[in-house]
């Protein structure tokens, strides 16, 4: 099998095993769902939810900037702008087609999108919370050496990178909170606003 295709199918298995997990979650509950539970309905082995997840949390907060090379992160992350860089991110994730079943007709979805879906847990669930900070500080520490320059230090930079990945959060937390009554990428947008400062130029 070609690299791409190779990455294409698991991409698609992650997603598939996601849904599934996700529709146990919502009838059971996080705490009662066992990744034994996950394996046996989306129809894979246990050891292949933890080698592509890791944690049963892994299945709600990871994601594919997770399994992205140094080179594919270069070509999203622009250091430059890497508030627009983010919100660019976030947008594209919003308008690719959800890969569920047509929401209409799949009751376990109640309607609600695959990314809706992922993150209500993200702030129901105190450990699911916890696994996103680690995932959080994980993609900070991948883009700090990319915004290292002349005029940006390691330790700016590091700062810098974590403040966005951070900002984020809070600026998804308040989407939560409001019902989703705007696109992420609104919120995204608004909530990283004040880090462009940065990165502009005095005028």
């Amino acid at each position: 099998m070609a690299p791409g295709m190779r990455e294409r199918w698991r991409t698609d298995a992650m997603r598939s095993i996601r849904r599934t997990a996700l529709d146990l979650f919502d009838q059971r509950g996080f705490a009662a769902v066992r990744i034994d539970d996950v394996a046996a309905a989306a129809g894979v082995s246990a050891s292949s939810i933890y080698r592509y997840f890791g944690t049963k949390e892994g299945l709600l907060v990871a994601d594919e900037f997770d399994s992205m090379s140094e080179a594919e992160v270069r070509e999203i992350f622009d250091p430059e702008d890497p508030v627009g860089s983010m919100v660019r991110a976030v947008q594209r994730y919003e308008a690719a087609p959800d890969p569920a079943p047509d929401l209409a007709s799949d009751p376990a979805s109640g309607g609600v999108s695959t990314a809706a879906r992922r993150i209500r847990y993200f702030f129901d669930e105190p450990s699911v919370r916890q696994a996103l900070f680690a995932s959080l500080d994980r993609a900070a520490q991948r883009i700090a050496p990319l915004m290292v320059s002349d005029t940006t230090s390691v330790t700016q930079a590091r700062a810098a990178a974590h403040a966005l990945a951070f900002a984020y959060f809070g600026a998804l937390e308040q989407w939560y909170v409001d019902g989703g009554q705007r696109p992420i990428g609104e919120y995204v947008e608004e909530g990283l606003g004040p880090l462009r400062r940065i990165w502009s130029p005095v005028t």
